[in-house]
């Protein structure tokens, strides 16, 4: 038997983000996914196990460790791997560098989502956070628009400013209400543990999309956002339990399930219904993500041989 290794950059030369949406698209017209995570602790340090099996599609196991000191020695904090198993016997088909999957999948998400939500006629994007996923989501929103002006707005200057020079032609925003207030797509992904994205800022027309919480102490918007606008998320299944963004306003009675409108899994539902609607998607990124990148991965590394 023959285990297919993947590692990162030569596995990225083969992927297109048109290629992926497409791939998702597929995914969830397959059977709904079972879906389970395992975490382990010794002290600060975690294993994370996210499995995720869809009939006709495969299985997918998505290992981390999450080593907080790492960074402190000049190693990363997080590492894995994603374990790729055939749907037809289990045989394992591939070992998938865990950071490939990641971008794609998360960036993907969003841009996936962006596709069915977003004006197509958005001129101003705007990132909120400066890091790796801000750098990915740059690359995968220009792929649908490709003209647009982006913006990036973060806490810290100078991380937008480095941000900026990876990222030819986007400016930097000081001012967080006048940059939200001005953008056709907000698209954040953050950290944060307190609400910092004010719903009076949003104009009508606008996709706002929510990446950072993935805990459920984490938001990003307030409750006025999510009263405000019309709420997406890619997996009810993965994100109303189990994020804050969601997990918190709905125990406090802001919101209630019923105003989650649809998932992924129905795409009847998912789309915008007019061009002044303020929509709002949760990117969740469960194990199935994961499972059908990796599938997409694997796919176009063998069509590239």
């Amino acid at each position: 038997m023959t285990i297919t290794m993947i590692p990162f950059a030569e596995g990225e030369a083969n992927l297109d983000w048109m290629d992926l949406c497409d791939a998702f698209k597929r995914g969830h017209a397959q059977p709904k996914a079972e879906i389970a995570d395992t975490f382990l602790y010794r002290g600060k340090d975690t294993l994370l196990n996210r499995s995720a099996w869809i009939d006709g599609i495969g299985l997918a196991v998505k290992c981390a460790t999450v080593f907080p000191d790492n960074p402190a020695n000049e190693q990363p904090m997080i590492n894995g791997a994603v374990n790729l198993f055939d749907d037809e016997d289990g045989t394992l088909a591939a070992i998938i560098d865990f950071h490939l999957v990641t971008k794609w999948k998360t960036a993907g998400d969003s841009l996936y989502a962006a596709r069915s939500l977003a004006r197509r006629d958005s001129e101003k994007i705007l990132i909120i956070g400066a890091g790796t996923v801000g750098r990915n989501l740059w690359q995968a929103y220009r792929s649908v628009w490709p003209n647009a002006r982006f913006t990036v707005w973060n806490r810290t200057r100078a991380n937008a400013e480095a941000m900026q020079e990876d990222c030819p032609g986007i400016a930097v925003a000081d001012d967080l209400e006048a940059a939200v207030r001005a953008a056709d797509i907000v698209t954040s992904a953050t950290m944060s543990t307190e609400p910092f994205i004010k719903g009076e800022w949003f104009q009508p027309g606008q996709h706002i999309d929510l990446i950072g919480a993935y805990r459920p102490d984490m938001r990003e918007a307030d409750d006025t956002a999510l009263t405000r606008a019309r709420i997406f998320v890619d997996s009810r299944a993965t994100t109303i339990d189990h994020i804050g963004e969601l997990k918190i306003p709905i125990a406090a009675g802001v919101i209630g399930p019923e105003d989650i409108l649809a998932d992924l899994y129905e795409p009847e539902k998912f789309k915008r219904s007019s061009e002044d609607e303020i929509t709002l998607f949760k990117n969740g990124g469960g194990a199935h993500l994961d499972l059908m990148t990796s599938r997409y991965i694997l796919d176009a590394w063998q069509s590239a041989d």
